[in-house]
């Protein structure tokens, strides 16, 4: 052959695009799994409860005032009894939630998904005379208002397991429904007629809720500080949180036994209140709508109310961990080529693209290993069985490769140096560029230092000489 580098150029050109697509499949397949993961999540929403987002309570009073006035001229003159809807909406001045939440996955299969169920005790006070009925507008004029209804609304009604409320430390009846066509699960309560119809010669007195509430959801928990100062302290045992929404924490702790969050938000800050008074739509601490928003009412509310929260989630996923492995694959392949190139070079072995191609082969299954040990190991376990068995097959491969038992373990340990260095990567999230580009130097810097008294025109014009005879 005349030019013989060339042609093994090609022919590793050719290898490396296979294993490329080789790569890509892997990637669908972990692209795939993840999409399962998403399913059963979903799952264990629709059985269970979704994602939970609080707001409240807030005191709402319909009230209608009437009035007659005259129409028309002459004979045709006639009385004609008019009336407007008010609504009145108060929200509390101080607002303090104590909450503890307690994990409790579900799992779909293989694929665990994180529930929880929170308990938490809200306290939250009114001024004096809120939602007393209004003097009339118009002269003559009769407001007429039913009894104020004291409402609090959550993501997915089906997660509430208990609610309980006192108005004034006396006991009040919870009813199902939030009466709100915007917020529309959730519970409500009718205030007594001693609160809201004080007597003429009394002083109004300030309204106190003690609420306590038992709620179950799914991935993430948010809340909306609609009052004028909000005071919320959440506990849990899930050691992985990750704080989200418009407000993070003021005070936070985070260990392996679980973590505790403080968070002080000031009316001066938030401009939830004012986005609830005119009608927004709660969002989860993603910006999406909360499941129960009437579709159509938030598709054309001005804005989200602001929320706060946490995310439940798991930082070492092993999809996502396995998504970034493969993502490194072809660099990861590269380098196990160069490396057989180089010994190829420094020992005058002749090694085939065949044998290149199997070796890339089991590069590759190690991608696909992982993603089916991490389903049912942790990451790191699955990461090891599957490194230690793909180097123990390639060193005892290399061993003929490479024409002898010591360049095969050190080609062994190449490969086990690789595998260390890609989990670092993959551990090492933030500084995976600097890691990477770092361990590139050191490869070519180690391949030119190792080249650097080869004479390529001899080693090009030995290979010809090599080459058999054309019959």
């Amino acid at each position: 052959m005349r030019f013989p580098l060339l042609a093994k150029a090609a022919a590793l050109g050719a290898v490396t695009l296979a294993l490329i697509a080789a790569l890509d499949t892997v990637s669908g397949i972990v692209n795939e799994r993840e999409g399962r993961l998403r399913e059963a999540e979903q799952s264990v929403m629709d059985s269970l409860a979704s994602q939970q987002t609080l707001v409240g309570p807030v005191l709402h009073r319909q009230c209608e005032e009437s009035w007659d006035t005259e129409q028309g001229e002459g004979k045709e003159r006639r009385t004609v009894r008019m009336q407007r809807d008010v609504n009145l909406v108060s929200l509390p001045q101080h607002l303090e939630m104590k909450g503890h939440s307690l994990q409790e996955p579900r799992y779909r299969g293989l694929f665990k998904v994180n529930a929880y169920t929170l308990r938490a005790q809200v306290l939250a006070s009114w001024k004096p005379g809120e939602l007393q009925a209004p003097a009339a507008t118009m002269p003559a004029g009769v407001v007429v208002c039913k009894a104020p209804v004291m409402w609090v609304a959550v993501g997915d009604a089906r997660g509430l397991r208990k609610a309980s409320l006192r108005l004034n430390d006396a006991e009040i009846a919870v009813l199902p429904g939030t009466l709100q066509s915007q917020h529309a699960r959730g519970f409500h309560a009718v205030l007594p007629e001693a609160w809201y119809e004080p007597v003429a010669s009394s002083t109004p007195n300030a309204l106190t809720a003690q609420l306590e509430l038992d709620l179950v959801g799914t991935v993430q928990w948010a809340m909306a500080p609609v009052a004028d100062n909000n005071q919320v302290t959440l506990t849990s045992n899930w050691p992985h949180p990750s704080f989200a929404g418009r407000f993070l924490p003021v005070q936070r702790e985070v260990t392996e036994q679980g973590f505790s969050a403080q968070w002080q938000v000031s009316a001066l800050a938030s401009s939830a209140r004012q986005q609830l008074l005119s009608g927004g739509a709660a969002c989860r601490l993603d910006g999406a709508p909360a499941t129960w928003s009437n579709p159509a009412s938030a598709a054309s509310a001005p804005t989200c109310i602001e929320t706060f929260g946490v995310n439940f989630i798991d930082p070492v996923s092993g999809y996502v961990l396995s998504d970034r492995a493969t993502k490194y694959g072809l660099l990861f392949i590269a380098l196990t080529f160069v490396g057989v190139a180089l010994v190829e070079v420094q020992r005058r072995l002749r090694v085939h693209p065949i044998q290149y191609l199997l070796v890339g082969c089991a590069l590759v299954v190690f991608f696909l290993l992982l993603v089916s040990l991490s389903e049912h190991l942790p990451f790191l376990g699955a990461y090891a069985v599957a490194s230690i068995a793909c180097t123990l097959l390639l060193t005892f491969y290399g061993r003929f490769v490479l024409r002898g038992t010591k360049p095969g373990l050190v080609f062994g340990g190449a490969i086990a140096t690789l595998y260390g260095a890609l989990f670092m990567l993959l551990q090492l999230e933030q500084s995976a560029l600097v890691l990477g580009s770092g361990l590139l130097f050191v490869v070519l810097a180690a391949m030119m230092i190792a080249t650097r008294h080869i004479d390529w025109y001899a080693f090009t014009a030995h290979l010809r000489q090599d080459e058999p005879a054309a019959k």
